[in-house]
């Protein structure tokens, strides 16, 4: 069974950082894809950022520039390093995973953790 498993939300002020770790377990380290998405209140869920067993990542434009996606394959973790953040990353952030190539679908995603609040103040 896979589990997923999210860490390091909180409040931050405008312009901060933050950085959400997510542990995996129950899955071969390294491979497929892992991702980030979030959800507002009374907003759907919306793609964040992937990264693939190659290595190569992918960001949705809200966030290119700002955030970044890091694997330890070593650890079975994956990172999202967030900098610069504004009010409109509030969220619920929710980290996800696929034994396969997957992009910004997130009904593509087998697995997925219970999220973790992110809320940035202006």
């Amino acid at each position: 069974q896979v589990q997923l498993v999210e860490s390091g939300g909180g409040l931050v002020q405008a312009g901060g950082s933050l950085r959400l770790s997510c542990a995996a377990s129950g899955r071969p380290s390294g491979r497929g894809t892992m991702a980030w998405f979030r959800q507002a209140p009374g907003k759907e869920r919306e793609f964040v950022a992937a990264t693939w067993t190659s290595g190569m990542t992918y960001y949705a434009d809200a966030v290119k520039g700002r955030f970044t996606i890091s694997r330890d394959n070593g650890k079975n973790m994956v990172y999202l390093q967030m900098n610069s953040l504004k009010p409109e990353d509030t969220a619920v952030y929710y980290c996800a995973a696929s034994a396969y190539f997957r992009n910004s679908r997130g009904d593509t995603y087998e697995y997925w953790g219970q999220g973790t609040q992110v809320t940035v103040s202006s």
